[in-house]
């Protein structure tokens, strides 16, 4: 086993003794606050698959992570209110199935991940990054213009949407399914970077002409990464809706896009824990100096400024080395 590969089984292991500690000693709101960085890395994951294997620097991944959002607001808030989302052609009803939610999540933010990477990866660098930023406000101003669903004040869902066999208002089951989540979403990164489609996509990120010279088109791995990226981010939306049952338009925000990137250099981009411990940084600095200070983030920002000067590979980078590893 390499050095990261054990500072992985800690951090994952660690996470989830957090949360069954809490549970032991009755501390729901502990429990709470694991299963929001659960869902946070989960989005980290998301972009660490854009932004680590293809290096596409997205300030506009909160696109996803409301579009996410706002699939389970509709159609929570539809199954609550029993009336129908559409009647013609043919009715489309809401519902409170975490399942569904989550599929219909994944498919929107693939099909967002479509038409937003068509247009944006034809520019790259500085372009790309304004470009995600644009596409991120449209959808921001678009919400807030949505008074169907809440604008500007959002959506409050009144009861937790329901998985088979479980009570998802009992916090630690609700951890679990999003623990569970963020395992098979790191699954998933792992055996992507390892795959060809993955290799070719970082061999793309290193040279695009050289993988253009064999054959392959970087500007279809990119797209796909970004649609792959999107789907796994979007799904971690529909969790925090769940989480805190409401849904507003600051899930679209660039702020959120900032924070879901912040997540992946602290933790080190590329690493395949890194957004892990980047939202767990993120969670326990807002926890704990949150309380003493409405200004806590110049405490992050100093974080950060250290973890890019010193620690070019992140605070996974700092303590397993420099080589990154996806296993």
């Amino acid at each position: 086993m390499t050095r990261e590969r054990l500072v992985n089984a800690v951090i994952l292991l660690g996470l989830l003794g957090t949360a069954l500690g809490a549970w032991a000693m009755d501390a729901p709101y502990t429990i709470t606050l694991a299963t929001k960085v659960a869902i946070l890395a989960l989005a980290g994951v998301g972009l660490n698959i854009a932004l680590g294997l293809g290096g596409l620097v997205s300030l506009g991944h909160a696109v996803f992570f409301g579009i996410g959002g706002y699939a389970m607001g509709i159609l929570a808030s539809h199954a609550q209110s029993y009336s129908p989302i559409l009647t013609t052609p043919f009715v489309i009803e809401g519902t409170k199935s975490m399942p569904v939610i989550w599929l219909v999540a994944i498919l929107a933010s693939a099909l967002a991940g479509l038409v937003i990477g068509a247009l944006s990866l034809r520019t790259s660098g500085v372009y790309f990054i304004m470009i995600t930023l644009a596409f991120g406000q449209m959808f921001f101003y678009f919400a807030i213009s949505w008074p169907a669903y809440g604008g500007e004040d959002g959506l409050s869902i009144y009861v937790r949407n329901g998985f088979p066999g479980l009570n998802t208002l009992d916090p630690i089951q609700f951890f679990l399914i999003c623990f569970v989540l963020l395992a098979l979403g790191l699954g998933l990164t792992a055996r992507l970077a390892r795959s060809a489609f993955g290799l070719a996509l970082t061999s793309a990120r290193q040279n695009a002409a050289r993988v253009q010279a064999v054959g392959i088109s970087p500007y279809r791995l990119r797209l796909v990464a970004f649609m792959l990226s999107g789907m796994v981010t979007g799904l971690a939306g529909a969790l925090y809706a769940d989480l805190n049952r409401f849904v507003s338009p600051t899930m679209f925000s660039w702020q959120t896009s900032g924070e879901i990137m912040v997540f992946i250099i602290l933790g080190g981009v590329g690493r395949l824990f890194g957004p892990v411990v980047g939202a767990a940084v993120f969670i326990v600095l807002e926890h704990v100096l949150g309380g003493l200070s409405e200004y806590w983030h110049i405490y992050l920002g100093a974080l950060l400024l250290l973890v890019v000067l010193f620690a070019r590979g992140g605070i996974i980078g700092l303590v397993a080395g420099r080589e990154v590893a996806h296993d």
